[in-house]
């Protein structure tokens, strides 16, 4: 029963802000048909092996999700950068830290 609320929990509060982002930053950057594919190939893989970390691990899915929630935590550090399709996604991701980095340094 925790193990399903963890899963439920790391996907609220990390994978479905992360899919959100990732939509904004590739229409943003007018990326093509080539990289939004291998962005989407990256999210479905990885989410699942979090979503299954997640249940198995609860602590871990809990402080992950307010980690990442409140900045602490980056969403790139829960991907395999050395999957090429997930190089692409963490690129994107921090292009889009970056930008937020900037603007509040400009505010």
């Amino acid at each position: 029963m925790f193990s399903e609320i963890a899963a439920w929990f790391i996907t609220m509060a990390v994978l479905n802000p992360v899919q959100v982002e990732v939509q904004t930053r590739l229409e943003q950057v007018n990326a093509s048909a080539a990289a939004a594919t291998q962005v989407q190939q990256c999210i479905t893989t990885h989410a699942l092996r979090l979503i299954e970390r997640a249940a198995n691990e609860p602590s871990w899915a809990v402080t992950t999700a307010i980690g990442v929630s409140v900045g602490w935590t980056s969403p790139v550090t829960l991907l395999d950068t050395r999957d090429p399709s997930c190089a692409a996604l963490a690129a994107l991701l921090q292009g889009g830290e970056q930008a937020k980095e900037q603007d509040g340094e400009q505010s």
